[in-house]
């Protein structure tokens, strides 16, 4: 069976010459998987959304979606996707099943189906017993379920979730994943954006690194982590490094790659603490001094790091 989603080389720029937004992207995802676009805010997560649901026209490249192309058939695309925006899309003064029925109708559904769908949904997101409350009067976890409940009104092949838990509580956090992985389990594919690596790490089951309009990694995270070995090694010092201590440090054994950082070095190593002495013993024939030594054990925080040089931005 081909991927439900399959996305080629897109890329996006707001205006004629501008730098782009999004530069070359490209992923597949299989039907039922929960797929993670996993970067800092700006990396072009948004953005490649908004062209896989037809939102935004690429400036070039191509996707399509159960076999239709998001940009030459649109209508076919939008009627097999739900989509929950960052920002909240929800009336205040409206009763949340009245949010609800508006969504549903904007979705085709009517009369005993569209009731149904609103009741299944409220349930879905744990909010039955509020459903004839103002949305005004929800936390903003509460929204935030509202908002995840609209999207599945119409019972979408895909569930697109754009950083759906920013600026929750922790137990409407935890209660929103626990759902994700339900619909999971239920067959639903999930695309889920976030640059919160412990939610990317504990519901998809693919995740792809983004940053700068950019996949810098895409695998498993058992696998992402794995690439990095048993861990890295983080020195700094008083001076840059110059490229031949850069060269002799990814000539010991053991050693996966040596990145600049500002600073200093990151260090990837299939046995990290055995290439300790060896490392000192290069910056001191160098000449150069070492203010600090971190060794750390690999997480997708460090391979984020090791990829771009920066940790993840709020």
């Amino acid at each position: 069976m081909p991927p439900l989603l399959q996305a080629q080389e897109l890329v996006k720029r707001y205006t004629k010459g501008g730098a782009a937004a999004v530069s070359g992207i490209s992923f597949q995802v299989e039907r039922g998987e929960v797929f993670g676009l996993l970067g800092p805010n700006g990396a072009g997560k948004t953005t490649t959304i908004s062209m896989l649901t037809a939102l935004l026209v690429p400036t070039s490249g191509t996707a399509t979606l159960a076999g239709f192309d998001v940009v030459r058939q649109p209508r076919e695309v939008k009627k097999r996707i739900g989509l929950v925006p960052q920002e909240l899309a929800l009336y205040p003064t409206l009763s949340a099943r009245d949010n609800l029925r508006f969504f549903g109708r904007l979705n085709g559904l009517s009369g005993r189906k569209l009731a149904e769908a609103v009741d299944r949904n409220l349930a879905r997101v744990g909010l039955s017993d509020r459903g004839d409350d103002a949305i005004a009067t929800f936390s903003g976890g509460m929204k935030r379920r509202v908002n995840i409940a609209a999207g599945l009104l119409h019972e979408p092949e895909i569930l697109f979730l754009d950083e759906p838990t920013v600026g929750v509580d922790p137990q409407s956090r935890n209660f929103i994943l626990d759902g994700i992985e339900t619909l999971s389990r239920d067959g639903l594919t999930v695309i889920f954006s976030t640059h919160y690596m412990e939610e990317a790490e504990r519901i998809c089951r693919r995740i792809a690194v983004v940053d700068e309009g950019r996949v810098l990694a895409l695998d498993t995270p058992a696998e992402l982590v794995h690439s990095l070995g048993d861990g890295t090694v983080s020195v700094s010092g008083a001076v840059a490094l110059e490229e031949p201590l850069l060269a002799a440090l990814r000539r010991l054994p053991e050693v996966t790659s040596a990145e600049p950082r500002e600073g200093g070095v990151l260090i990837a190593a299939r046995q990290p603490i055995r290439i300790l002495p060896a490392v000192i013993e290069l910056f001191q024939s160098s000449g150069l001094p070492i203010t600090s030594l971190e060794y750390a054990k690999p997480t997708l925080e460090s391979v984020f790091l090791q990829l771009t040089g920066k940790r993840l931005r709020n």
